[in-house]
């Protein structure tokens, strides 16, 4: 490697330090203080330690709301993902191998949701209507209908690598449609379904918005709206409110630091044949 080569990659890893170690740092640092210490909102070390005693005040507010949180957050995440790697897969193996003009259409009409915001009042208005809103099994259709889009993305482009001669092998011996897809496609689609469990996890599990707009109820609550717990207009609790947000982040974090090399593989495995 040039010198060059080495100064670019020191000031990456200084940059990527600042941007994402730093701030990390001064989360758990504060999520170790008083309150009073806290407020300051400075990186000067706690002059007591209170971190269990904190991430206990933490757990048990508002009746364990964070604990409930938790589960509707996983319940949400599960579900959500599950429907899309199976609808995701069907429907770009189907756009791949059947190309036509009304297949072309179905596959922009799903990467215009790339693309175009959503409409939140007239989405509540439809779950309204439906009997959906303010339900999980609601705000998983929500998850679904919001990453579908991209899931179709990286299904179509991978299964595009996949010879088609795989597929007439199997119809040759008598393998009906489905067959051919469940136990021939499917199992070849590991290392892009792992991708999209793994990104789309994360990214359901860390929605603040959506459950804002769609999942009113102190029953409903999911971990990011545990936020509110610690922060209002009057009265702020920095030290819980930073172990809070340490509490929150930590699983998502460990999923993509395990999982990192199987997110870039997947996401490159597609690109070489759309």
């Amino acid at each position: 490697m040039t010198r060059r080569g080495y100064v670019i990659g020191a000031l990456s890893l200084l940059g990527a330090f600042v941007i994402f170690v730093i701030p990390f740092i001064f989360v758990g640092i504060n999520a170790a203080k008083t309150a009073q210490d806290a407020s300051q909102l400075d990186f000067s070390l706690p002059e007591r330690w209170v971190f269990w005693e904190n991430l206990v005040a933490v757990v048990q507010a508002r009746d364990y709301a964070l604990l409930l949180a938790y589960f509707n957050s996983i319940v949400i995440t599960v579900g959500a993902v599950v429907l899309l790697v199976i609808f995701g897969a069907m429907i770009g193996y189907v756009l791949q191998r059947r190309p036509s003009r009304v297949s072309r259409i179905a596959y922009m009409v799903a990467l215009s949701g790339l693309m175009i915001p959503p409409a939140v009042v007239p989405t509540i208005w439809v779950l309204q209507g439906t009997g959906l809103f303010k339900t999980l099994h609601g705000m998983i259709l929500i998850q679904v209908a919001y990453g579908l889009g991209f899931t179709i993305l990286l299904y179509r482009s991978f299964i595009g690598t996949i010879p088609r001669e795989l597929d007439e092998a199997a119809i040759i011996d008598g393998a009906k449609p489905w067959q051919v897809f469940f136990r021939v496609v499917l199992p070849l689609l590991k290392p892009v379904t792992l991708t999209i469990i793994v990104v789309q996890s994360i990214t359901i599990f860390n929605d603040f918005t959506h459950p804002l707009y769609y999942l009113p109820g102190r029953e409903n609550i999911t971990v990011q709206l545990t936020l509110y717990n610690f922060q209002s207009q009057f009265v702020s609790q920095m030290n819980l409110l930073f172990m809070n947000i340490l509490l929150i982040t930590i699983p998502p974090l460990l999923v993509f630091i395990f999982f990192n090399r199987q997110i870039v593989a997947g996401m490159t495995s597609g690109a070489v044949k759309g």
